[in-house]
């Protein structure tokens, strides 16, 4: 790692993001959005406090000016004073640090407790929901960490509704700190038919008609729910699960117990979801605890009907027409209830499509949430990110 400190006015911006995993979930891909998006006259260093979960790094041009030290201090371990300023002197290159969720906070709290002394750069964290540990019931010892530890911080940023209430009466912090961000995508990109072969490692077939969900095979997905919710549906329906992660063999499991192993595919991770996401019929999220599911966004601009829990801002994200669709996370019954509707209907499928497709063009497209960052960024740090 470089040991210079941040370049003066003329030099390129370079930010340091400290991330409490890189795998392909939303904030990496909106992350990888973001850097994408900036550009090469940005440098970017990227760290993950799960060193081997780095699945999102695929996502970045690799033409861009991107690096991923492995001297900088680990994100895990006890918040102790020694430990805590190494993470601080490692800080002080960069022009602007940018952490994100509950697995960056002791940088976070680094940067309070050292940051004035050794001159460290602005720090802008970021936060975007909650592990399993904290699905149903925010812990007491974090909500007063964060409270501590955000005490510095430039801004805190939010992509939900939830979350910024969260922001502002649990972590008590002050309105002029909490910005919310709708998380946005290339609309336009997820509009088009997707190619014969788009996915790796699956086709469609003549006939077939898919669920498809994109999601980290995490235990907080709550991907087995949506293994039981599917398996009414006739024999002509696939339930496609695009993604990497621990939970894959329980997923499988639960399959082979509701004896449709041979309609349920796990084709692994697949980059550029624009180039296949079109191939769902329906897009179905069961997860336990989610805030802005950009996944959502991207079924939406597909066109495509949404059957989810009702887990964050879902049920504003979605259209109108949509509503009905998304159900109490406890109601397993309602949610394939949801799915078997939709899959007996293609003009229901087809409305409640078009009616997500033309909400998602108006409110969710990339270019609004990629100036509103590139502002922000930039007035933090004092440097203009260039368009």
């Amino acid at each position: 790692m470089n040991d210079n400190e941040g370049g003066g006015a003329n030099t390129p911006p370079r930010i340091l993001h400290l991330h409490s995993t890189f795998a392909a979930g939303g904030k990496e891909v909106r992350c990888a959005q973001l850097i994408n998006a900036f550009g090469r006259k940005v440098r970017h260093d990227i760290v993950s406090a799960v060193p081997e979960s780095m699945e999102a790094q695929k996502l970045i041009s690799p033409k861009l000016p991107v690096t991923y030290p492995s001297d900088f201090p680990s994100l895990q371990g006890r918040p102790l004073p020694p430990r805590l300023m190494r993470i601080a002197k490692a800080m002080k290159p960069y022009d602007l640090i940018l952490t994100y969720n509950w697995g960056s906070m002791d940088a976070v709290m680094a940067h309070t407790l050292f940051g004035k002394a050794m001159g460290l750069p602005p720090l802008i964290h970021h936060e975007d929901g909650f592990n399993e540990d904290e699905r149903e019931t925010l812990k007491r010892k974090r909500n007063w960490f964060r409270r501590v530890a955000l005490g510095t911080s430039t801004a805190l940023v939010v992509p939900s509704e939830q979350l910024e209430e969260i922001a502002l009466d649990v972590w008590e912090q002050p309105m002029a700190r909490v910005k919310r961000i709708a998380n946005g995508i290339d609309t336009l990109a997820f509009a088009k038919k997707p190619k014969p072969g788009a996915l790796p490692g699956i086709t469609k077939q003549s006939g077939e008609k898919w669920v498809g969900t994109l999601a980290g095979l995490r235990e907080v997905k709550n991907l087995p729910r949506l293994v039981r919710t599917f398996a009414a549906l006739p024999q002509d329906w696939r339930l496609v699960i695009v993604g990497e992660g621990p939970e894959r063999e329980a997923i499988l499991q639960e399959a082979e117990r509701m004896k449709i192993s041979d309609r349920v595919h796990l084709p692994g991770f697949a980059a550029n979801p624009a180039r296949y996401v079109g191939f769902f019929d329906i897009f179905a999220l069961s997860s336990d605890t989610e805030q802005f599911p950009i996944s959502v966004v991207e079924a939406m601009a597909a066109g495509i009907p949404v059957a989810s829990t009702d887990v964050g801002d879902v049920a504003d994200m979605v259209s109108e027409a949509n509503g009905s669709f998304i159900v109490s996370k406890s109601d397993e019954t309602g949610l394939a209830n949801a799915l078997k509707k939709l899959g007996d209907d293609a003009n229901l499928r087809k409305t409640v499509g078009e009616a997500n497709r033309v909400k998602a063009l108006a409110e969710y497209d990339e270019k609004v949430m990629i100036d509103t960052y590139r502002r922000l960024y930039s007035s933090a740090m004092g440097k203009v990110i260039p368009r």
